[in-house]
């Protein structure tokens, strides 16, 4: 706004926040976080750091999952580590028969995720629950109760962390970002409980990290239908899968 109405006068608060602003930016602070917000698959999205931010990669994910799903009847989701909810919400938004279960181990996330819920007007089809993974769901809905399970799961190496961006590293929550040394240690717990926890024929989709295809491919070994979908820089970005 500033560079291309350079004339524009601005008040002492509004310098003030500016220069904030840019300080805060040159120590590698998100724009996200400063700003607050972030659009996903259309939609916006309060974000602070207590979740990680929404990323063009993980529309991927979203739409898969939307191509797979019907929308002409009911249906039962579970969004495993929802954050700010950006996966669930944007399925209920166009999946209006569906009822989305968003499970998080962070309360401080859940509180984002609720408050996005609220302000898009979807609170009542989303259920929000402080579980890790699928835990802390009464034992009826860990039994071949939902339709689809959904993940954008933690999957960065530990041993990657000093190869990540400051702005990555220093802000983002260290529990959404890294998944022991090889970056599995979430998808060996969550595939397993999911299997269990879908109907049968029921969709499995997480989003996975670079050269990780192979190994996860030997975790789905007994599911049906198991395909990547690759993103823009043709890197396998999503595993689906049937139970």
């Amino acid at each position: 706004m500033l560079l291309s109405h350079p004339s524009r006068p601005l008040t002492d608060e509004q310098r003030v926040a500016y220069k904030d602003a840019i300080a805060r930016r040159l120590r590698h602070e998100p724009v996200q976080y400063i700003v607050g917000s972030q659009e996903f698959y259309g939609l916006p999205f309060r974000v602070t750091p207590a979740v990680l931010i929404p990323r063009p990669e993980t529309e991927h994910l979203v739409e898969a999952v939307l191509n797979r799903l019907p929308q002409d009847r009911p249906i039962t989701i579970a969004d495993i580590g929802t954050g700010s909810g950006a996966i669930a919400l944007v399925l209920a938004h166009h999946l209006p028969l569906a009822t989305v279960f968003a499970l998080d181990l962070s309360p401080a996330a859940l509180h984002v995720a609720k408050d996005n819920a609220a302000a898009l007007g979807l609170a009542s089809r989303v259920y929000f629950v402080l579980s890790d993974l699928l835990g802390a769901l009464p034992p009826d809905q860990q039994h071949a109760f939902f339709d689809a399970v959904v993940s954008n799961p933690p999957y960065v190496p530990t041993t990657e962390a000093a190869q990540l961006h400051p702005q990555v590293s220093q802000y983002e929550p260290v529990t959404a970002l890294y998944a022991g040394e090889d970056g599995l240690s979430i998808y060996k717990r969550l595939i397993p409980q999911a299997h269990h926890a879908l109907k049968p024929g029921g969709l499995l989709a997480m989003e996975i990290g670079y050269g990780q295809r192979d190994p996860i491919a030997g975790l789905l070994s007994g599911w049906k239908d198991v395909c990547f979908v690759k993103d823009l820089q043709q890197i396998p970005r999503v595993a689906l899968a049937s139970r």
